[in-house]
C-alpha cells in the first residue's frame, strides 16, 4: 500500500542551509525504487487552522520503504542539517489500498 512521508515545517531559521540540505537529500530519495517527491514547499492556501511555513510530501511504495529511507545511513547523514535549521514535525501515513 502506498505510503507518504509528510514533513510540516513551522519555522525556517536558515534558508541557505535548508537549500543545501535539500540538494543532499534528493539523491537519497532517488535511491529508493518508486519514491518520488510530490510536494516540495509549494504555495499554501490555509483552509482550517494555521498553515505551516512549508510542506514536503514524498510518495513511497509502502510504509516499510518510507521508514527504510528515513532510517537509511544516507538520509541519516543529512537529516540533521534540516533539523538544525527548521522547526516542525513529520509523519509516515499509509494511503488507500
Amino acid at each position: 500500500m502506498t505510503a507518504y512521508f509528510i514533513a510540516f515545517r513551522d519555522k525556517m531559521h536558515d534558508a541557505a542551509r535548508y537549500a543545501a540540505y535539500a540538494q543532499k537529500a534528493m539523491p537519497t530519495i532517488a535511491s529508493i525504487p518508486g519514491a518520488r517527491v510530490i510536494v516540495g514547499n509549494g504555495a499554501l492556501t490555509p483552509i482550517e487552522g494555521e498553515a505551516p511555513d512549508g510542506v514536503v510530501i514524498i510518495e513511497f511504495p509502502d510504509a516499510a520503504a518510507a521508514k527504510a529511507w528515513y532510517d537509511s545511513p544516507a538520509y541519516q547523514a543529512v537529516v540533521g542539517d534540516r533539523l538544525a535549521v527548521t522547526e516542525g514535525r513529520s509523519v509516515i501515513v499509509e494511503g488507500f489500498g
